[in-house]
């Protein structure tokens, strides 16, 4: 089963759908939503480090488990639904203190107040 807060490979089309590649994602849905359904609530994680107010750097030593190849960007404006039978591989498992700053820019993104938790 998938947990939240795992790192994990998808493959992802590009708009046109002519081209998959393979991707990280961040799972946001949590580890009851996972068991209870075939799809998971995901974040895009990219190598790209440009400027993203929704964005959340993450290193290695982020992870209470795992290795990245690199420090990358979770986008919490980039949110997918995927089916758990397409991961590829799993990398890791975000730290909790790091995850929740994935929450806060989420929450930034979709217009929702930090205090209104």
């Amino acid at each position: 089963m998938l947990e939240q807060r795992e790192i994990v490979l998808v493959p992802v089309p590009f708009t046109d759908l002519t081209v998959v590649k393979s991707r990280p994602v961040l799972i946001l849905s949590s580890s009851e939503y996972n068991t209870n359904h075939q799809d998971i609530i995901v974040a895009a994680i990219t190598s790209r480090m440009g400027q993203n107010a929704f964005g959340r750097i993450i290193s290695s030593k982020d992870l209470d488990t795992g290795t990245l190849p690199r420090p990358s960007m979770v986008r919490a404006d980039k949110i997918y639904t995927l089916d758990q039978r397409i991961v590829v591989k799993r990398f890791g498992k975000l730290c909790r203190v790091a995850f929740q700053d994935v929450l806060v820019a989420l929450d930034s993104a979709l217009g929702k107040s930090v205090n209104s938790h």
